[in-house]
Parts: structure tokens; C-alpha cells; sequence
């Protein structure tokens, strides 16, 4: 479940894209960023059904939405659904590079040209490729972009999930490069880092046996909820609470890893 949060007027009629936002994490911002009166953009590559819930939710609660689809690791898909994104919404104020995925576990030993590519260009190379697309609209009144990194991007992740962790590693190092070159342009770009969250993700790509071992590892002795990360979000995309904060990720992982 999602919190519910106070009302946060600067977010009001913004205009802003989420990639990955069918399930888990970006299902929960998309809902969370239009009960602030956000105008959301949910973009989703499989998972129709589940993006076509999450739209009707928020339309059902008095907000908008609109569906975009692409292969994120596709560039120029991508680009095309940001380009759709803000033809649909009218522009972009803020971009969530929430979209990603382990897509297998691999030990490095074992690892091929073709997993480094399949997870490098799901993870790193479309946060690029998403930015890329909507500074033009960006730069227009100035906005945000918010990237989904991960704890696995400092403590080198769990069994077969290095390259992964890699992959989010380069998002964290992006994050600040790309924080210094636009911030003239009045676009803050911040991040921030889930722990260990009880999402889609996990029932995909993790054993029970795995997960009993990370719980192990969180002091605040849960698993995380998708609605856990909504309020880092929702704090680094309000100029009035964060309008001073560019380049910085927020780790939100009930004390697993503190930095």
C-alpha cells in the first residue's frame, strides 16, 4: 500500500514521465505523483494489463494519466515514448528513470558478451538515453529527473547479480556527472537507492532462501514495501523541499547499508 502523503503544491499540474511503472516501485510513484496532481505518463514494455490498472486507478481517484510503451533497452523506442510522453501531457517537467532489471543472475566466471549487453542496456544505457530525450522539453522551465539506482550498486550484490549491481553502479556515477551538467539549465537530478523491497523483481529473480538471508541482513527486521520509496521521490521532486539538493541518492533500505 501506498502512504498518503500531504498535498505538495509545487507538484501540482506537473508534468511527468515514469518509466517502469506498471508494477512494484514505479506503479506506486505513478499513484503517487497524481494524488499530488501530477499529470503522469506511465510507461511500461510487457506488462500491459498491470499498466492499464495502474491508469485506471489514478483516473478512478480524479487524476491523469496516459500509457506509453517501449523496450527500455531499445534506444530508439525509448526515445520515441519519451518524445509520446510529452506530446500526450503537453511537455515534461520531470523524468523517474525507474525502468530496469536484474534479467538473469550470472557469476562473473560465467558471464557473456550478451548478458553484459542485455543488462547494461536495460540499466545503464537507457538512463542515458531517457535523459537525453526529455532535456529538450526539460530545459523548456527547468524540472527534475530522479534515476532508480540500488543498494546492489555499493555492496556488490548477491549471488550472480554482480553485473547488475554494476549496472546501477553506473547510474549512481551518471547521477552526479549528469547532476554538475545540467543544474544550469535548472534541472536537478538526484537519485535514489531501494534496499531489498519486496517487489516483482524479487519474486522473479530471487529464492526464498535468498531472501530470508537478505532479511537477515536489514536492521528494521522487514522487507521493504514499493510504498516505502515513494516519499524519497516525492521529496527530491519538490523544488520547495529539495531545491538545494542535486547530485545526491537516498538510500531507503531499513538500515541495511548506511554510507
Amino acid at each position: 500500500m501506498t502512504p498518503t502523503y500531504g498535498r505538495l503544491p509545487d507538484l501540482d499540474g506537473k508534468r511527468v514521465l515514469i518509466t517502469g511503472a506498471s508494477t512494484g516501485i514505479g506503479a506506486a510513484l505513478a499513484r503517487a505523483f497524481a494524488a499530488q496532481g501530477a499529470k503522469v505518463a506511465v510507461h511500461y514494455n510487457s506488462s500491459r494489463d498491470a499498466a492499464v490498472g495502474v491508469v485506471r486507478d489514478i483516473e478512478a481517484e480524479g487524476g491523469s494519466a496516459v500509457l506509453v510503451r517501449a523496450d527500455a533497452s531499445d534506444s530508439a523506442a525509448l526515445a520515441a515514448a519519451v518524445e509520446e510522453a510529452a506530446t500526450a501531457l503537453g511537455g515534461l517537467e520531470g523524468l523517474i528513470n525507474n525502468a530496469g532489471g536484474m534479467v538473469k543472475r550470472v557469476p562473473y566466471a560465467e558471464a557473456t558478451d550478451d548478458d553484459y549487453d542485455r543488462i547494461m542496456d536495460l540499466n545503464a544505457r537507457s538512463i542515458i538515453v531517457a535523459s537525453k530525450a526529455a532535456l529538450p522539453h526539460l530545459k523548456k522551465q527547468g524540472g527534475f529527473v530522479i534515476n532508480t539506482t540500488s543498494i546492489a550498486a555499493r555492496n556488490g550484490a548477491s549471488g550472480g547479480a554482480g553485473l547488475y549491481g554494476s549496472s546501477k553502479a553506473f547510474v549512481s556515477n551518471v547521477t552526479r556527472g549528469m547532476a554538475k551538467e545540467w543544474i544550469g539549465n535548472g534541472i536537478r537530478v538526484n537519485a535514489v537507492s531501494p534496499g531489498v523491497i519486496a517487489t516483482p523483481f524479487h519474486e522473479r529473480y530471487s529464492t526464498q532462501a535468498q531472501m530470508d538471508a537478505m532479511l537477515a541482513t536489514i536492521p528494521q527486521g522487514r522487507l521493504g514495501e514499493a510504498g516505502d520509496c515513494v516519499g524519497a521521490y516525492l521529496f527530491l521532486a519538490s523544488e520547495a523541499l529539495s531545491g538545494f539538493i542535486i547530485g545526491q541518492t537516498i538510500e531507503v533500505n531499513g538500515g541495511q547499508l548506511m554510507p
